[in-house]
Parts: structure tokens; sequence; C-alpha cells
């Protein structure tokens, strides 16, 4: 159970547990299946007396970002405590990291933009409890604890699960159009960082890719072509995954030709892969996107990839392939 320190941590820092991607499709009343939110993770902080921290997971504060999420914490009797879930955007039934893109990194958004694009927070473990660590405790006495920690007004609500059917649930994200489940062994404890007791079983694929560089528009299309995206390999290399040149609307062309343009540099970061080398720009690491294909081609390469948003709370450096186990 790794603990991490830092300038503006709140005590006693966590680092979340991570969910391990598989291609294995099992149903098994040992495992509760959870509905796998497209958000931003964020774990909240309350100790004896004090305010509520509510950060990223790469350990960004944004108690401004989203006010009224605050609000409804500190609104909590629960006075020492640390909660995990996700934050999440809602298009119509579905949650949409692209209309979430709308609050990430706004600090201080207007009152007409905290009610045109509201945000809820969904809960789904809890770490501390009254003052007690309680990661050590079975998930499913965990979740018990969590839904009689907090009260689950708007917009904080408690993640509901299933277990004796599990196969019901995933037919029901496959037809409702969810990203997927994430599926976790009953009786674990909370482990810090990426564990097999913590299963995503994703509908499609789609993952973060590091932004590397862009081309040219071409015909009509404005800003940019399509970004040049890629993953850090075992090595440490960042490897070329393709070219991304679909899911962008005009704002989101002018927004990332603006960030991109200021991190521009002469030579690729890319260390391995057939990089395109007509009109194109070279940026350095450091902006995260969420993509969305079919499949991996045999040259590692993304086959019809597009753009979801960009993910402001994963650190570049700390992007590599997703691959199922």
């Amino acid at each position: 159970m790794a603990e991490s320190s830092g300038a503006g941590l709140p005590p006693g820092w966590i680092d979340p547990e991570l969910a391990t991607l598989t291609k294995d499709r099992f149903f098994d009343p040992a495992w509760m299946y959870e509905r796998k939110f497209d958000g931003e993770r964020c774990i909240a902080y309350r100790s004896a007396g004090g305010e509520v921290a509510l950060m990223t997971r790469n350990r960004q504060r944004v108690n401004s970002t989203y006010p009224e999420l605050a609000a409804a914490l500190d609104a909590q009797q629960a006075a020492d405590y640390v909660v995990d879930g996700e934050v999440v955007a809602f298009d119509g039934a579905a949650t949409s990291f692209s209309r979430l893109q709308q609050r990430l990194g706004v600090r201080t958004p207007p009152e007409s933009l905290i009610k045109s694009v509201p945000v809820v927070y969904y809960l789904f473990d809890v770490l501390r409890a009254d003052g007690r660590d309680v990661r050590g405790e079975p998930l499913r006495d965990r979740k018990q604890i969590l839904r009689a920690l907090l009260s689950f007004d708007s917009p904080l609500r408690f993640t509901v699960h299933r277990s004796e059917d599990g196969r019901a649930y995933w037919e029901e994200a496959c037809a409702s159009g969810w990203e997927g489940l994430v599926v976790k062994r009953a009786d674990s404890p909370y482990r810090s960082g990426r564990s097999r007791d913590w299963l995503k079983f994703k509908r499609e694929n789609n993952q973060e890719f590091v932004i590397g560089g862009y081309t040219d528009p071409q015909g009509s299309r404005e800003a940019f072509g399509a970004l040049l995206i890629g993953y850090y390999d075992p090595d440490g290399r960042l490897a070329y995954a393709g070219k991304v040149g679909t899911g962008f609307d005009h704002a989101a062309l002018a927004a990332l030709l603006t960030s991109m343009r200021g991190l521009e540099q002469p030579r690729p970061a890319f260390e391995t892969g057939r990089l395109p080398r007509a009109g194109v720009h070279w940026v350095r690491p450091e902006l995260v996107a969420q993509i969305g294909f079919s499949e991996w081609t045999t040259a590692g390469e993304l086959r019809h990839p597009r753009y979801l948003g960009l993910r402001r709370d994963k650190d570049a450096r700390s992007v590599t392939r997703e691959r199922p186990v």
C-alpha cells in the first residue's frame, strides 16, 4: 500500500488502485461488476476539522474546477475520510468524456458553465472512514462502509454493482453503449497501483496516447490535419502509434493547435516507428489524448482512430500500450 508525498498534497496521500485490461469475459459471483465510467478519476480527502481536497490521480487539486462537488463533500457529516471515484458528465444517458472536456482545466468555471455542463461524482470505494484505515478490509465490506459513510444526494452518487448476474450486466453495458465494466474481486483489499484484482472489460478499444506532433491541414480543414500519437514502450522510448484525423470539432481544433504551437521543437520525440516526414510539426511530448480505435495493426499502429479528448489527469510518461491479459 504505497503512499507518496509532494508539495500541495493532502496529508497521507495514497496512490489509487488501477484496473488491468483483460480480453477474458467471465461471470463469477466472487467478483463485483461495476459500470466503467468515461470521466476523470478523483480521490477526495478530508481530515478531521479540515476542508475537502479533491485530487486527480496525478496529484492535482481540482476543488475550484468542480466547486459543486467540493461543496457537496464539505457538507457531509463524516469528518475524516478518503473516498475514491470518477467525475463524469452525461450526454443523454451515457457518460461523455468529450462533454466533460468543457470542464477539465477550468479553474473557476462560471455559473453558466456549471449549469450547462453539470458533473456527477460516482464513488466506488473508501480508503479511510471516520479516521480508520479500511484498505485492508474486503471490497464487499468497504462498499457497505462507503454506503453508510456519506449521503448520496446529487451530485454525489454511489456506484452500484452486480455479482450474481454479471453476464446480464455486461449485455446491458453493450446494449446501452457504455464504455464497459470494471470487474473487482469481492474479497480483495485496496492495493495502490496496477492490480489484477481490478479488471477492465471494455466494449471498444480506447486508451491514452501521447501527442508528439501534428500535420498541416489539407483542403478545407482548419488548424491542423492530424495528431501524431504514441506511447512509451518498456524501454522508455516513445513509440509511434499513427495519425488521428477524426473526432475534432472546431473548438477542439483551435484549442489543440494553440497548445501544440507552444510545445513545438525541431526534432521528433518518437524513437520507434515509421514517421511521416512532409508537412509535420513536432512537439514536446507533454499532452495526453484519449483515443478510440478499432484495433492495432501488425505494424503497431492504430486502425480507425478517433480523438475523444485531452487527459489532463494523466502524466505523459505514464502512458504505455494497454495489452489485455
